[in-house]
């Protein structure tokens, strides 16, 4: 890892304790621009609490958040988040909706809804790239699930955030649109070189869209030993650089696709299989590791 590269991502040394619980355990990571960073790990490994202190809805115990070179305390513009349940107000139209955060914004939320103006022109184009400028004056309860996540996803770009965060955003849509949504998301990744953190429980929807795939599980060993009072939290066990284009489907029933999907989930969810700290799979250009003495005695 470049360690003199401003990344749009950098955390170091993170821990994360909900009282004598520690969910997070001495987490690294780095995200380059222009990354679409797929998470997954199996329940309870602290998807969710990663997102949330990436976010900045709350501090980490231990270590440091860092986002294009600054500290995170709160959320701000830098992040935009999408989650699986819409984040729409049901009494705004989608054109409404998608200019809310640049009424709040400025200040002068209180003023009437712009007729035509330099946000009104944005909107607009951020809704015609996510193919809804047919339905600007439709109200959320007209909408399909994937529609209503489309206009989730244009509220938050027309923010630009330097990072969009997307926390299970396809979980709770039916199989066909998932997979529209999931070639819809790529296509605008790309077009838009925009730098995503990808939460995601489904092990084949993070292998398709990402560009890198993180593994975190609680599922490992270590220095520590194998005692019941070892305080383990989750880590991130596995690191891949993943094909940065995909054009298709199809590539789901490739038997190297499905192979690769057996080999991740053998390595971060099977409690059964418990990889030393030492041997994590970190094979991607930006990963690093920083481990305390306790966890790694041997070479300390």
């Amino acid at each position: 890892m470049d360690t003199n590269k401003i990344n749009k991502i950098y955390l170091q040394d993170i821990e994360k304790c909900y009282g004598d619980k520690r969910v997070l355990d001495n987490i690294d990571l780095s995200v380059s621009t222009g990354e679409l960073c797929a998470l997954v790990g199996p329940s309870g490994c602290g998807k969710s609490t990663l997102l949330r202190l990436i976010l900045g809805q709350e501090p980490p115990t231990k270590g440091n958040i860092i986002i294009e070179g600054s500290p995170v305390s709160f959320p701000d513009h830098n992040r935009g988040i999408i989650f699986q349940k819409y984040s729409l107000f049901p009494h705004l139209s989608v054109l409404e909706n998608v200019l809310l955060g640049k009424r709040l914004s400025s200040g002068r939320w209180w003023l009437p809804w712009p007729k035509n103006n330099e946000w009104l022109d944005e909107a607009m184009a951020y809704l015609e790239q996510v193919r809804l400028s047919d339905a600007i004056n439709k109200f959320p309860y007209e909408l399909s699930g994937g529609m209503q996540q489309r206009v989730a996803i244009a509220q938050a770009l027309i923010m630009k955030p330097p990072v969009l965060l997307m926390d299970e955003p396809f979980g709770a849509l039916d199989p066909d649109t998932r997979e529209d949504l999931q070639l819809f998301l790529l296509d605008l990744w790309e077009t838009e070189k925009l730098t995503i953190f990808f939460i995601t429980h489904d092990l084949e929807e993070a292998c398709f869209v990402g560009s890198r795939l993180l593994v975190l599980s609680q599922y490992y060993s270590d220095d520590r030993g194998e005692s019941y009072n070892v305080n383990r939290g989750g880590k991130i066990v596995a690191d891949y650089q993943l094909e940065s284009v995909v054009s298709s489907t199809e590539i789901k029933q490739n038997t190297n696709f499905k192979d690769f999907i057996s080999t991740v989930r053998e390595e971060g969810f099977e409690p059964r299989v418990r990889q030393h700290v030492r041997d994590f799979n970190l094979h991607h250009p930006d990963s690093f590791q920083t481990l305390t003495a306790e966890e790694n005695r041997v070479h300390n």
